[in-house]
Formats: C-alpha cells, structure tokens, sequence
C-alpha cells in the first residue's frame, strides 16, 4: 500500500496533463484565423487586467522567458493587437497594452470558444465541475509556490 499516494499523484497528474493538452487542441482549432493560442492568453490577460504590463510582467505571469514573451509581443503588435510604448520612467523598459482591434480579436476569440467550454462542462456537469475547482486552484498554487 506504500504505493498508493505515488500511484494516485502519477494518475492525477496524468489526467490533467492529458486534459491540457485536450483543451489547448480544442480551443486552437476554434481561434479566428492567424491568432495563436499563446496570443489569446496575452491578449484576454491585457484585457481582464486592464492595466499596461511591462513584457517582463507578462512573461512571469505565464512562466515564460522573456524572449519568448518578446517573440509573441512582436507578433501581437504586428497584427494591430497591442500597443508597445517605452515606460516613460525608465526608457530601458517597454509597457505593453492592449488595442481596440486587439480588444475586438480578443472578444471574437472568446465568443469563439466560449460554445466549446460551455459544452464540455455542461456534458460533464456543473457539479462535478464546482467540486474539481477548489482542488484544481489548491493544485495551481501550490505549484505556484513551488517557483
């Protein structure tokens, strides 16, 4: 029996490494045409947080490097979806906000996938749903507290 908590930690990370993976596929394959998933992630967190991020800020917020970060950055602010401005109290620093057509992609990406989540968890059940939440948000901060 010493087994057991090994056994039952690899089977629910299992799980949840398959779900994620299940998830990502399928809200990439809904995305308007040219937005990445990586760019709706950036974009519904300018938009919900409503505040101008530096590129440093949002790449610790999503466990990424900063070159990473920059990489999607570049490619955001290409398609008119942010706005990259020097931070006027240290020029050595960028501050990164969302724009209007930015804001627009982001509602219709959203109204894009909104159908896909609201199936899975009514196929599921609210209450099933409602029970896994508050051991999915233990899970995530103690992984968070982990860094």
């Amino acid at each position: 029996m010493a087994d057991a908590p090994n056994s039952l930690a690899v089977s629910l990370f299992s799980e949840i490494l398959v779900v994620d993976q299940l998830a990502r596929a399928s809200v990439a394959r809904v995305l308007p045409k040219g937005m990445e998933l990586s760019h709706f992630t950036v974009l519904n967190h300018l938009a919900q947080s409503g505040t101008e991020k530096s590129p440093a800020q949002l790449a610790k917020t999503f466990h990424l490097t900063r070159g990473a970060m920059t990489n999607t950055l570049q490619k955001l602010e290409w398609a008119g979806w942010v706005h990259i401005r020097p931070d006027w109290d240290d020029a050595r620093r960028k501050m990164v906000a969302i724009s209007p057509s930015g804001q627009a992609a982001r509602d219709a990406a959203l109204a894009a996938i909104a159908p896909v989540i609201v199936d899975v968890v009514e196929k599921v059940g609210d209450d099933k749903v409602r029970t896994a939440l508050p051991v999915l948000r233990a899970l995530r901060q103690k992984l968070s507290n982990l860094e």
